[in-house]
């Protein structure tokens, strides 16, 4: 993928959800998004059934570097499954915003819409807020934790030159680099095989997104990106 912009008009539809950046290039420009309606969380006591919509979008994902595997869909509440959503704002198609107390990351379309995924907000994801912009993105990256943090847990001395990409690694398939300026605020959009941590305040990580997620989203924005990260209502 080029860093060149896709045209804000792009339209998500219901097989490019699917299908991710494949879907979204043979996607015509029209103003007739198809939108799935929001998944109902079953009964309690009930039998679990997904929709085989949402089956296919968070299937096993075998042709990756790691190969990933298919998500537990039970393990998550549906509301936190990626979904067109109404979503007015007067921010550019394209933007990107975090809702730290909703635990939603939307993707700004137009017509008063937006792709909308859930996502687990770890402790640092609670310390910073504002505007800033997608710096660049990694796949499969090494992650490469702070040495305050490596003084606080000595276990992870081992990784002070950096930890191998692959399943295990906490920045998962993919990472997004926010930058402030010309500054790297040190947080991530990144990925994660810990379904159940979605829609959840972690222990740590910034904003993390089911693997089949964080693919699909670093495959529709491009670098510089802007990204607006919200601590409360209307305040960014």
């Amino acid at each position: 993928m080029t860093n060149t912009a896709a045209p804000s008009s792009t339209v998500l539809t219901r097989r490019a959800l699917i299908t991710g950046a494949a879907g979204l290039a043979l996607a015509g420009c029209t103003s007739g998004t198809a939108r799935r309606p929001v998944p109902a969380a079953p009964a309690v006591g009930s039998r679990t059934v997904i929709d085989p919509y949402y089956r296919a979008m968070y299937a096993a994902m075998p042709q990756e570097k790691f190969p990933v595997p298919a998500v537990d869909l039970r393990k998550i509440d549906p509301v936190y499954f990626r979904q067109v959503v109404n979503y007015p704002t007067r921010e550019r198609a394209g933007t990107l915003i975090v809702d730290t107390p909703n635990r939603f990351l939307y993707l700004v379309m137009e017509n008063g819409q937006a792709l909308r995924y859930g996502v687990g907000i770890g402790r640092a994801g609670f310390s910073w807020g504002g505007r800033a912009r997608i710096a660049y993105k990694r796949a499969w990256p090494t992650w490469t934790p702070p040495a305050e943090m490596i003084a606080r847990e000595p276990d992870l001395e081992k990784y002070r030159n950096g930890m191998e990409p692959g399943l295990e690694n906490p920045l998962g398939a993919r990472a997004l680099y926010i930058f402030e300026g010309g500054r790297d605020t040190l947080y991530r959009v990144h990925g994660t095989l810990e379904e159940w941590s979605i829609g959840k305040a972690v222990s740590s990580g910034c904003v993390r997104l089911l693997n089949q997620d964080v693919i699909d989203l670093a495959s529709r924005v491009p670098n510089d990106t802007p990204i607006i990260v919200k601590q409360g209502p209307g305040v960014a």
